[in-house]
């Protein structure tokens, strides 16, 4: 079925879609609603017809990006049997989500750029926070299992595991090869794995 004549909750992700399409070839502070629209083959009408403006889009896009992220992490950490096998599961998912969705990065860093507090700012500002909450609770595990040094700095650590893969994703921006950011983590992991301590 064409983007024409997709039903109402099909069309708003069909423009998600392409919004994170967009993404990963054009700065997001470029893209229209024209642009979005000639992506999903429809017209601009069509598309104001789900989304009143192009906030409202902005906000739908990172509402999506939150829901799949996290979900994706801590589907990741589920499967696990201990707190340590859990995060790098997580940096693995997440490095993962980062591969197949090279927009998603982009949108994000410009949100945080903006000036003032746009709705859709204070969601990724938001995902960041449950985040970090998450990565948290498996380092203080980690604690209680011997994995993680007792000593460790949770809050800290956690603010360090999600500057990691934000600094492979800015490496792999500025060469402009995405296939960087799976050739580089595991390495990054590996310094990361040695900073938290705990038992070999």
């Amino acid at each position: 079925m064409s983007a024409k004549h997709l039903p109402a909750d099909e069309r708003r992700a069909a423009t998600v879609e392409a919004v994170v399409q967009l993404a990963a070839q054009h700065n997001p502070s470029e893209i229209t609603t024209t642009w979005i629209a000639r992506q999903m083959g429809v017209t601009q009408g069509a598309l104001f017809k789900h989304f009143p403006t192009k906030e409202a889009i902005l906000e739908a896009v990172m509402s999506w990006v939150a829901e799949r992220l996290l979900a994706r992490v801590d589907q990741a950490a589920q499967s696990c049997t201990s707190p340590l096998a859990a995060l790098e599961a997580m940096f693995r998912a997440h490095i993962d989500f980062v591969a197949e969705h090279p927009g998603v990065p982009r949108m994000l860093f410009g949100e945080l750029q903006r000036q003032g507090d746009t709705l859709p700012k204070k969601m990724v500002q938001t995902l960041i926070r449950e985040y970090r909450g998450r990565l948290q609770q498996q380092l203080e595990q980690g604690k209680s299992t011997g994995e993680v040094d007792v000593r460790l700095d949770a809050a800290a650590a956690a603010v360090l595991f999600i500057g990691s893969i934000q600094g492979l994703v800015m490496q792999s921006l500025i060469a402009g090869d995405v296939a960087r950011l799976r050739a580089d983590a595991p390495g990054v992991w590996a310094i990361y794995r040695r900073g938290i301590g705990g038992a070999p």
